[in-house]
């Protein structure tokens, strides 16, 4: 019966030989060789957001994209994801959207917000 045994584990491992699973150290020298492709939308709207500052107007000419979805990119990928400050200001009743530089994000817990939420 033992033998029996042993050739099923033998005759499972030979069917799954084909169906490998990438180790974990494949994926992490592929995440690290992997560079930020300079011709990407996201490339393109920090490099509008990092000049003068744009309008979702003209970030939605540019991408394609539809109002609802760079907005969502402005909360999830450049203040969440990639943490950096954001700011709007209103001028001539139109939004403009840039990065400020100098400032640290409003998305990353700052100790002093920590301490009121303790209170």
């Amino acid at each position: 019966m033992a033998t029996n045994k042993a050739q099923t584990v033998k005759k499972l491992k030979g069917r799954l030989a084909g169906k490998r699973a990438v180790k974990k150290t494949d994926q992490a020298i592929t995440a690290r060789t992997a560079t930020p492709r300079s011709t990407s939308k996201q490339a393109t709207v920090i490099a509008l957001l990092n000049q003068k500052g744009a309008t979702i107007a003209a970030i939605m000419k540019a991408t394609g994209w539809q109002e609802h979805s760079v907005r969502g990119f402005f909360a999830g990928v450049v203040r969440k994801k990639l943490g950096l400050p954001l700011q709007s200001e209103k001028i001539d009743g139109e939004r403009i959207y840039c990065i400020v530089a100098d400032k640290p994000s409003s998305a990353k817990s700052k100790p002093a917000d920590v301490a009121r939420r303790a209170a």
